[in-house]
């Protein structure tokens, strides 16, 4: 996109950390199980009155703080969600209330796990109460998902610098939407995780390379690879396809669960505070999602 790059990410965890052992004596599971399959460890589960807005105002204040903008700078906030408690009202105009943004433009929107994408040009929260949709006897899905949120702060390039976010490459596979679903306004999350692995293993890596290729970048330039945290054993295989070595992949998912679309800019702020982000070079980001939704694109960091 001509003009536009990212000027900071924040992200938020709910302070309960569920580990695999606590799983255990819910369900018939356990940590060596897990690992295997997986690879999560940990993960943070919300309160039971901490909301989307919640999260995405803790978010969304830290991405503010790394931009160096103010409230007054922002004209349009977005909550990509598929986990809200409520149909109406939107999150977006209550969490830009809160941050004392005033009168933006504001609207949520639903990719599930590929919301980061689904407005690529604007400034955007992504925020998930996901265990709110989990049924804790179903260990297929409880193991997975996470709460949390992320968020990153859009902004104009200077006329003189290059764009600082490449284009997106983004589409979905219709045919397999059942493959992950919520049953109704009040069901749980179901889905065939064989599938997706399948789907995701194979389908991912030409996206990424797709990226890549539009925005100008090799995949031996990119200094940070940050998929959709869906499962370790998936971003793992995708990293490998496309060459990229495992020091430079992101793995939050191990303590930070699927966090659906919260996952990528949780995971970047998570490599930012971790000094693994190199300021000026290319990162490639990538997520899937029911739908199935993918998309995927280059950044430069901030």
């Amino acid at each position: 996109m001509i003009g536009t790059k990212i000027l900071g990410f924040g992200g938020y965890q709910p302070d309960n950390v569920v580990t695999n052992d606590d799983l255990a004596k819910i369900v018939d599971t356990n940590d060596e199980w897990i690992r295997a399959r997986v690879g999560i460890e940990s993960r943070r589960v919300a309160a039971d009155d901490e909301t989307v807005a919640d999260m995405a105002e803790a978010a969304g204040a830290k991405a503010l703080a790394s931009s160096g903008l103010e409230p007054s700078d922002v004209d349009l906030v977005i909550v990509a969600t598929c986990s809200a408690e409520s149909v109406m009202p939107n999150v977006a105009p209550t969490v830009a209330h809160r941050l004392g943004i005033k009168a933006p433009g504001a609207f949520d929107l639903n990719a599930a796990c590929a919301g980061f994408f689904s407005a690529p040009m604007t400034s955007a929260l992504r925020a998930e109460k996901m265990t709110s949709l989990i049924d804790w006897n179903d260990r297929s899905t409880c193991i997975i998902f996470a709460d949390g949120a992320g968020a990153a702060v859009v902004g104009p390039s200077a006329a003189d610098e290059p764009t600082g976010i490449g284009p997106v490459v983004w589409g979905s596979a219709g045919d397999m939407a059942q493959k992950i679903t919520v049953a109704g306004r009040n069901g749980a999350i179901a889905q065939d995780g064989q599938a997706v692995f399948r789907w995701a293993t194979t389908a991912i890596a030409p996206v990424a390379l797709e990226a890549c290729r539009r925005a100008g970048v090799k995949p031996e330039e990119i200094t940070a690879f940050v998929p959709h945290q869906a499962n370790l054993r998936i971003v793992e295989a995708i990293a490998r396809k496309l060459g990229i070595p495992r020091e430079l992949v992101a793995d939050d998912i191990i303590t930070a669960g699927n966090t659906s679309s919260a996952s990528v800019p949780l995971a970047l702020s998570r490599m930012a505070e971790q000094g693994r982000l190199q300021p000026g070079t290319p990162a490639l980001l990538v997520a899937f999602g029911a739908g199935l939704s993918y998309a995927s694109q280059v950044i430069t960091v901030p």
